[in-house]
């Protein structure tokens, strides 16, 4: 695990509202959470919407994919916001390592599939029309999460951890299971569940009417009528088994007899009905926040595996607030989503920023990976700053307090400006918000306007950012950009020495061609080889 060198001011972070009472009844300031480092104020916030950087750098797909199938955590907005400091990114970062290992892995979800039965249990019992119906199936909910509390804690306590998010959860998790509440609570659920397992009555149906009478020792018929006619059973024969409704819950028939069922056995379902008006809420805040915040982790980590069976690489990256940035193997995570999916190769590249360089220049032919690698610069780092494993075999990044995207854009008749007035709105918003923390993403800007006149406004964009000292790359058609000091670095999207119209969509450092705006005009006209080719044939 590699740690930053340096800090950055963090938000205090510590309990929630919403668990302070239970928390204190334990004896404890704060509700643990494995997402954020303990303090001693409020969590943090949740951002509720994504950043504006989200659509241009393909995260909102990432994201979209991370999320799908879990939409009961609400796991998206733990996606939106950096994390403030060196020390939060490695909290998260140290049990993302733990819960990759498989055992840990296993405890967590054998834990989730059960809070997730506890939920649906909770469910029917809200939506039944009949009282003892409700009771058996909130009773139900509370045998299974406290078999899911007790079993979660007996298998962490059998885990070698180390990291301080999930040994701080352990130790109160501990404390909350070894408890007398929580022991009253399984203690009463057991005994409640077994004194009804142990109810007998009897239900007899004649001419219409349905009779329910004690239990008295009668024999069970539906054994004698099985062994009857068990010798006309033919494995080859035709079943006239019936098929009932497989919907949950009683018929006013069904909610009849257990009525009078319980007239008969008061005791067994007092006990049901004392226990569901006594534990109307047994879910603890420790358990509820941890079934959700653990979430982030194993979606994460289920999303990381599907490319690392392609065999690609996932690294935890070295974050830090030191401007030397690198990484090696990475790529886009939005478009190898959908390689993958089509088992069609994808192409990692290598990148490094060192001493007093800043931006990287890219430069090169249309639809050779440009735009590719500027999202993957961006991507890398907003990953990095949320503690997840970022798409390499290993990097080394820098922690923004934000990335900003710029993307060229077509027309949108409902701002009333055209494609050069926005793309200069947008810049300019940007570089007023941003700082020499920030993080830039500039992608084919002022296109729409002349060669001299985009010079001059990429000039001017790149000088601002290299004033912020800030961190960024800037895909452009103009050489001229790749040199503007110490301060840039030219890298260019290659091509096949053998075939220039071939792409090879690695994106070497090394200075510009002199060709890619030239190649842009050609094709703009038409006039490159392959439209001379197509004119030509007969």
């Amino acid at each position: 695990m590699h740690r930053g060198v340096a800090e950055i001011p963090e938000a205090p972070c510590g309990a929630s509202p919403a668990g302070e009472e239970r928390a204190e009844a334990r004896g404890d300031a704060r509700l643990v959470s494995v997402l954020f480092p303990a303090g001693p104020g409020p969590l943090p916030e949740e951002v509720r919407q994504a950043p504006d950087s989200f659509r241009d750098l393909g995260l909102d797909q990432v994201v979209a994919a991370v999320t799908a199938g879990r939409d009961e955590y609400d796991l998206a907005p733990f996606f939106f916001a950096p994390l403030p400091s060196l020390d939060a990114v490695t909290w998260r970062q140290e049990v993302m390592q733990e819960l990759d290992e498989p055992a840990a892995r296993r405890a967590v979800g054998t834990f989730a599939e059960r809070m997730r039965t506890v939920r649906g249990h909770l469910e029917t019992a809200r939506k039944s029309s009949y009282d003892l119906e409700r009771q058996r199936w909130h009773l139900a909910a509370a045998e299974l999460y406290a078999d899911a509390a007790e079993g979660l804690e007996r298998e962490l306590s059998a885990l070698d951890l180390s990291s301080r998010g999930l040994l701080a959860f352990r130790t109160e998790l501990a404390s909350l299971v070894r408890g007398e509440p929580f022991a009253t609570l399984a203690a009463e659920c057991r005994s409640t569940a077994a004194a009804l397992a142990a109810v007998r009555f009897c239900v007899l149906i004649r001419d219409g009417t349905v009779t329910v009478s004690p239990y008295e020792g009668q024999g069970d018929f539906s054994v004698a009528v099985a062994e009857t006619f068990g010798k006309f059973r033919k494995a080859d024969g035709k079943s006239y088994l019936h098929t009932f409704r497989d919907g949950w819950g009683m018929n006013h028939v069904e909610a009849q007899i257990m009525e009078r069922a319980a007239l008969l056995h008061p005791d067994a379902f007092g006990a049901l009905a004392r226990f569901s008006s006594e534990h109307a809420a047994f879910v603890d805040p420790l358990l509820a926040r941890f079934d959700r915040e653990v979430q982030f982790y194993a979606a994460w980590l289920d999303y990381a595996d599907r490319f690392r069976r392609a065999g690609l690489s996932f690294c935890i990256p070295r974050v830090s607030c030191e401007k030397e940035v690198s990484a090696r193997e990475a790529f886009d995570l939005a478009l190898a989503g959908r390689l993958v999916r089509e088992g069609r190769p994808v192409v990692c590249n290598d990148f490094f920023l060192r001493g007093a360089e800043r931006v990287l220049v890219v430069t090169g032919p249309n639809q050779g990976g440009k735009t590719t690698f500027a999202r993957t610069f961006g991507q890398l780092h907003h990953l990095a700053s949320l503690g997840c494993p970022v798409p390499g075999r290993e990097a080394r990044l820098f922690l923004p307090d934000g990335v900003f995207a710029h993307f060229g854009r077509e027309d949108d008749l409902a701002t009333l400006r055209g494609t050069l007035e926005d793309d200069l709105t947008r810049i300019h918003e940007i570089l007023r918000r941003a700082t020499s923390r920030s993080v830039f993403v500039v992608n084919e800007i002022f296109s729409s306007t002349t060669a001299e006149d985009a010079l001059f406004l990429g000039r001017e964009v790149l000088e601002r950012i290299l004033r912020l000292d800030a961190l960024g790359v800037c895909v452009t058609f103009l050489d001229e950009l790749a040199s503007l000091g110490e301060g840039t670095v030219s890298m260019v999207a290659g091509v096949d020495p053998n075939d220039p119209a071939a792409r090879t969509f690695r994106v070497e450092r090394r200075p510009p061609d002199g060709l890619a705006y030239a190649l842009a005009i050609a094709e703009k006209h038409r006039v490159t080889r392959r439209w001379l080719e197509e004119r030509i044939r007969p």
